[in-house]
């Protein structure tokens, strides 16, 4: 009888420490910019995430409650920083950012230092969009999960699907003047040679993040080179305003885009960019089934598009993984996210564990009229992207050069 007593009290210990999540909320810190020419970038996403909470929140199988706190950084790495610490003074544990791989850098540098120094108090930080593929390759860290696919990855799949278009002979490369522009110059350079030698780079330029209001002078560049297509890795201002100063003066090129979708470019595009803007990514504007629905209800309700669907894989991934640890501690749930594989919006995804960078489907999608097949009107412009081609996990996915250093305790 006694142990039988024993059996009972032991398992009604045990009981609630499985459940141990269940019920809490969780606090994740948003930084990204709020202010200055990448503001409606940030408050588009900051919304994303909110809503997503909303959705995530009413059944998930952590039974956990997600709330985000945002900090404006204002596009900076410093102003990232002083955020950090902030939130970490707070007492939240978990940030969130995605808007610039300077900023991802210093967040993710800033916290691994404060794990190393500060055991029972670690925070973990999951990118949503900073996409240099030297944060999961040279400077890969434990603490560091991102969800968006590297721009590597992204240009894989891009060029692969460049390499069948006959019509490109001559392309101009313009980027902003940091980690991922450089990146996707590089890589697209590499790529075009290996899969379509022929094609000419006729020139390449790079400009200041988020300070260049007057596009004129980089567009005469293109024109005058006399290229057929453009490869741009840039968003937000620096994106729309290219568009912009390239309808003004008449450029005639094909575009193939990252971010074409992000505030502000769609209304830039126009009709007259119909079947001449291409974009690469982890989902495109007509996404079938719960995903359509959730976009319908974001247009609905803020009359704006819900382009940032990692908002949606980043709270399915952290809720999995604090079911899977039975935990919303960061030490535990850090090592359930290794390796996990779960069903987001785009398919079946997987969190490579060897350098913590999603291995997920990508598509192409092209800019064009609604139609009934795709009838989402971006920006209400009566345009959309439309999807042309996916490509599986498999075929864009790059190697990594990451040595993982995993916390001994």
């Amino acid at each position: 009888m006694m142990k039988k007593l024993a059996a009972l009290v032991a398992a009604a210990l045990i009981a609630p420490a499985a459940l141990a999540q269940k019920g809490e909320t969780v606090k994740i810190a948003w930084i990204d910019p709020l202010s200055g020419l990448m503001a409606p970038v940030g408050q588009n996403q900051l919304k994303g995430f909110q809503f997503i909470a909303e959705e995530v929140n009413k059944n998930n199988p952590a039974g956990v409650k997600f709330e985000f706190v945002p900090f404006d950084n204002k596009a900076s790495p410093a102003d990232s920083l002083t955020a950090l610490k902030s939130a970490i003074d707070q007492g939240i544990r978990y940030v969130t950012q995605g808007n610039g791989s300077g900023a991802a850098a210093a967040i993710m540098d800033a916290v691994a230092k404060h794990n190393e120094r500060n055991p029972g108090k670690e925070v973990l930080y999951i990118n949503y969009a900073a996409v240099d593929p030297d944060l999961t390759n040279i400077k890969c860290n434990y603490w560091h999960f991102r969800i968006d696919a590297d721009t590597s990855m992204k240009m894989e799949a891009l060029t692969t699907f460049m390499k069948d278009n006959k019509d490109i002979h001559k392309v101009f490369l313009i980027n902003q003047n940091y980690a991922h522009g450089h990146q996707v110059a590089k890589f697209a350079k590499e790529a075009l040679a290996r899969k379509r030698p022929d094609i000419q780079i006729v020139g390449e330029d790079l400009h200041p993040l988020a300070q260049v209001r007057d596009f004129a002078p980089y567009v005469a560049k293109i024109k005058a080179s006399g290229a057929d297509t453009v490869i741009t890795g840039n968003w937000g201002s620096d994106l729309t305003l290219l568009i912009k100063a390239a309808n003004d003066a008449g450029l005639n090129v094909n575009w193939y885009t990252y971010y074409a979708t992000v505030t502000g470019t769609p209304s830039a595009l126009g009709a007259g960019s119909a079947g001449k803007v291409f974009m690469i990514g982890y989902g495109h504007s007509n996404m079938p089934g719960e995903t359509g629905r959730l976009a319908a209800e974001f247009k609905k309700r803020f009359n704006d598009d819900w382009y940032t669907l990692a908002t949606y894989t980043e709270l399915v991934m952290l809720s999995e993984a604090m079911a899977k640890a039975k935990s919303t501690d960061p030490v535990k749930v850090a090592a359930a996210l290794e390796g996990l594989k779960f069903k987001s919006f785009n398919g079946e995804v997987e969190m490579r564990k060897t350098d913590h960078q999603l291995q997920q489907p990508l598509f192409i999608s092209v800019w064009q009229k609604v139609d009934a097949k795709n009838p989402t009107s971006v920006e209400n412009t009566g345009m959309t992207f439309a999807p042309v081609k996916q490509y599986d996990a498999y075929v864009a996915s790059t190697p990594t050069s990451c040595q993982m250093k995993r916390p001994t305790r």
